[in-house]
C-alpha cells in the first residue's frame, strides 16, 4: 500500500518560492511507495494567488511543473461528508481553523493522507493520520 502526503498550500509555496530546500530535498527522495499530493482546494489557493498578484512568467512555469509532478486529488462527496462532521466537532471543542484549511484537512482525513504543513493549527484535528513538516529547515 502506498503512502500518500496531502501538501498544504503554505508547503507548496514553500516549493514553488525555493524557500525551504529541505521540503525539496523531502519531495525528491519520495520512495516509490509514497505519494504527494494536493487537493483541488489547495489548487484553487494557488490559482488565485498567481492571479491576484502580477507575478512572472517563472514564477507561473513554476507552479504548472510542480502541479504537473504532484497528484491533484478533486474535493468530492466523501471529503464533504468529512468536512461536515470535522466542523461541527471543531465548533464544540471551541477550536477553529479557517474556512480552506477546515476544507483541506476534511480532504486529508477522507483519503487518508498524511497532511504536510507547518501551520500548527492543524494539530488540533485528530482525526488525521498525521501531520508533518517537510520545511524543517524554516522553524
Amino acid at each position: 500500500m502506498k503512502r500518500l502526503y496531502l501538501l498544504d498550500t503554505n508547503t507548496v509555496s514553500y516549493l514553488v518560492n525555493g524557500k525551504s530546500l529541505a521540503a525539496r530535498g523531502r519531495l525528491s527522495s519520495l520512495g516509490t511507495d509514497e505519494i504527494a499530493a494536493i487537493s483541488t482546494i489547495t489548487e484553487g489557493e494557488l490559482r488565485f494567488g498567481l492571479a491576484r498578484f502580477a507575478v512572472g512568467q517563472e514564477r507561473l512555469r513554476a507552479v504548472e511543473l510542480l502541479l504537473r509532478r504532484l497528484k491533484v486529488l478533486a474535493w468530492d462527496h466523501e471529503a464533504a461528508g468529512v468536512y461536515g462532521t470535522l466542523r461541527a466537532r471543531q465548533a464544540a471543542q471551541g477550536k477553529s481553523l479557517g474556512p480552506l484549511d477546515t476544507l483541506i484537512a476534511a480532504h486529508a482525513v477522507s483519503v487518508g493522507a498524511t497532511l504536510v504543513t507547518s501551520d500548527k493549527a492543524f494539530r488540533s484535528v485528530v482525526d488525521l493520520v498525521a501531520v508533518e513538516n517537510w520545511a524543517t529547515d524554516l522553524v
